[in-house]
């Protein structure tokens, strides 16, 4: 596994990662979240310019897996972390949340943050075992606010939604290698 700055000709695979990440939720229910469209490619390659786009590598060098974040209220924010279904349970997107909290720690951010779907098995109990917790709505930050306001006019709080945090630990306290 290799994790490296997402490339222009990467993005078009991103948008077939986040189709297919997308599918499981069809079991759940959850047909909405299956037939949204993945980020467009405008988007996915402004992350990509602004150094904030990161993608997990099989052998061939074909993304498996891509992150994107956005800096919110002093913390990296993971705003799309997902792993094609084909490479599920290998450790990417663990590798890939532990790859961007070492990116947060050499930008001096104090912690990673995320929204995700509190009950779906693979969102809010799995970021609860990579050591994020969830926030209560007083710990919510403007930024955040902002973000689940957004999220709402989207649909998506049709299903239980959360805020969930992981502080970041400063580069003179111990950070795993990258």
């Amino acid at each position: 596994m290799r994790i490296r700055p997402a490339r222009r000709s990467d993005l078009p695979l991103l948008q077939d990662i986040e189709r297919a990440a997308g599918e499981p939720f069809r079991t759940l229910g959850m047909s909405c979240v299956a037939d949204d469209d993945p980020p467009p490619l405008e988007l996915l390659n402004g992350y990509r310019e602004a150094g904030r786009a990161w993608v997990t590598t099989g052998p061939d060098n074909r993304p498996l897996g891509y992150l994107i974040a956005d800096e919110v209220d002093g913390s990296a924010h993971v705003e799309q972390v997902s792993v094609h279904p084909a490479a599920a349970r290998r450790g990417l997107g663990s590798a890939l949340i532990d790859h961007v909290a070492g990116w947060a720690a050499a930008g001096g951010l104090s912690a990673l943050t995320l929204t995700t779907f509190s009950h779906v098995p693979w969102n809010a109990p799995y970021y609860a075992r990579l050591g994020f917790r969830v926030l209560t709505e007083s710990e919510l930050s403007d930024g955040l606010r902002k973000i689940r306001a957004e999220e709402a006019e989207h649909g998506l709080d049709r299903w239980p939604r959360v805020c969930m945090r992981r502080d970041v630990p400063h580069l003179t306290e111990t950070v795993r290698p990258q």
